[in-house]
Formats: C-alpha cells, sequence, structure tokens
C-alpha cells in the first residue's frame, strides 16, 4: 500500500536564504512521486537525504520514537520550517506508523526501562496510602502498565545488544496500515540483523499494508526486492538501479578485491 504518493514544495520562488532552504536539493527541488511500498532515500552524508526525511516526518505530524515530540525539537526547528513549506499528496492519510533516527533509540531503551522501575515503585508507595480495595485497584494499574511495557518492549532493552534491541523495538512498534519514516536505521545493526530487519519490511509491506521511507547507507537495506532508490547526490534527486548506486558497487569492489583498495591507503 502507498499511502503518501507525493512531496512537493508549495512554491518555488521566494524561497528563504538559511538551512535548510539553503540546500541544493531544495533549491532545485522537483516533485518526488512514490511507486513503491518501500523506498530507500541514499546519498553521501550533506547530500540532504536525512534532512529531507525529517522535514516529512514534522510536515505529516509523524510520532517520534525515541526523542522528544517533532513538535518540540530543537534540533528540528530548521526542518519544521521545510515541512511547512511542503506540500503532500496522499491516496490515503494514515496517522499510524512512526519516524525513527537511529540515534535516539537509545534515549527510547533508557526511558522504557526507567519508567517500568518508577512504575513498579508507585506500587510499593500505594502500600503505604490505601488499603483493602483501594491498595488493590492502585497496586492493579500501576503494575498492569509495567507488565505491558514488559511484554511489549521487554525487561530491559538498554540490557540487551544493541542490535537485538533496536529489533525489539520493531516488532513492539509496527502495526498495520502505517507509514514508516527511518533514518539510518543499519547503524546499529550486524549485518545478519539488517537481513532480519528487512524480513520484518518484507512481512509488513506484505500482510499489512505498510509503507516505508527509509534513509540508508547500507547496500544490504538497499537490496530490498522492487524498492523505489532515489538519489540525493544528483539535484534534483533521481531515482537510479541498485547496481548503480556508488555504495553498492564501493562496497562489492572492496569485497571482491580488498587488497587493491588497501594498497592505496
Amino acid at each position: 500500500m502507498i499511502y503518501l504518493q507525493s512531496v512537493d514544495l508549495k512554491s518555488r520562488s521566494d524561497l528563504p536564504e538559511e538551512f535548510p532552504f539553503s540546500l541544493p536539493l531544495v533549491r532545485r527541488f522537483e516533485e518526488l512521486r512514490f511507486h513503491s511500498p518501500v523506498t530507500f532515500f541514499v546519498g553521501e552524508n550533506g547530500s540532504g537525504k536525512s534532512t529531507l526525511l525529517e522535514a516529512i516526518a514534522t510536515g505529516i505530524g509523524s510520532t517520534a520514537i525515541g526523542g522528544e515530540s517533532l513538535e518540540r525539537d530543537k534540533t528540528l526547528e530548521a526542518q519544521r520550517r521545510l515541512g511547512r513549506a511542503m506540500r503532500f499528496g496522499w491516496a490515503r492519510r494514515t496517522h499510524r506508523g512512526f519516524f525513527l533516527r537511529a540515534e535516539d533509540f537509545f534515549q527510547f531503551a533508557r526511558r522504557m526501562h526507567e519508567l517500568q522501575i518508577e512504575l513498579a515503585e508507585e506500587a510499593r508507595q500505594a502500600e503505604t496510602r490505601y488499603s483493602g480495595y483501594g491498595l488493590a485497584l492502585a497496586k492493579g494499574s500501576l503494575l498492569g502498565q509495567r507488565d505491558e511495557l514488559t511484554r511489549r518492549y521487554g525487561e530491559n532493552l538498554d540490557a540487551n545488544s544493541h542490535g537485538e534491541s533496536f529489533l525489539h523495538l520493531f516488532r513492539a512498534r509496527f502495526v498495520p496500515g502505517g507509514l514508516y519514516l527511518l533514518d539510518e536505521p543499519e547503524a546499529p545493526l550486524s549485518p545478519q540483523r539488517q537481513l532480519a530487519l528487512l524480513s520484518m519490511i518484507k512481512e509488513m509491506v506484505r500482510d499489512h499494508e505498510a509503507q516505508f521511507l527509509i534513509a540508508t547507507h547500507s547496500p544490504i537495506l538497499m537490496a530490498y526486492p522492487e524498492a523505489q532508490i532515489l538519489s540525493f547526490d544528483t539535484c534534483p534527486a533521481s531515482e537510479v538501479a541498485y547496481d548503480e548506486i556508488e555504495h553498492v558497487s564501493l562496497t562489492r569492489g572492496f569485497l571482491n578485491n580488498p587488497e587493491a583498495f588497501l594498497r592505496r591507503l
């Protein structure tokens, strides 16, 4: 299912001079149309792919996982300005899904663990304030919330390996009919776990009508079958085939003959 069909600027005239409107990607922006449930934004650091993904997330009012809400996050003020300047074409509006930057995950993991501890402590303190039916009601509510967090996220996300915890979060938060915006989700994942994430994405698209926009450097993720790949190394951004991506050819060349690359160092 493709919910978000297109992204464009409301106007190309009188754009502000400051970031992010100063980016070549924005100055020469042309409408992006999404024709696959899985679209990858690829390109070198500084090309603007993550900035655009953040602007889309703020512009459509996506839910943030890990950090502050997108409306209050001070690091996204510039992206919010760009998001307000954009027009979004929907086949069908969905409010399900989320936006996730890899670096925000660790903050989220710590917060979930702290919340579990706080709920358990509040349940213990309830014994000094209530008795009888009131105590049972208070403890039941608090421990029920803690048990639900444990069921969804495990006892302590922060205690697991980063890759294991990251995948656990995806399993817990993926819901049918969602639009998911992921910024470099491969960061904490080993190659094997990147394949596990690919499998989860494939299941969500096939069985649960999900759509994904993913900014990535990972040749493994980019190999998703029939994905749309947009390169931000050109202005305006253009669609490319998997074998034409520099990250793919460079990685393939290195793995085929690492000595040739190492001799140049």
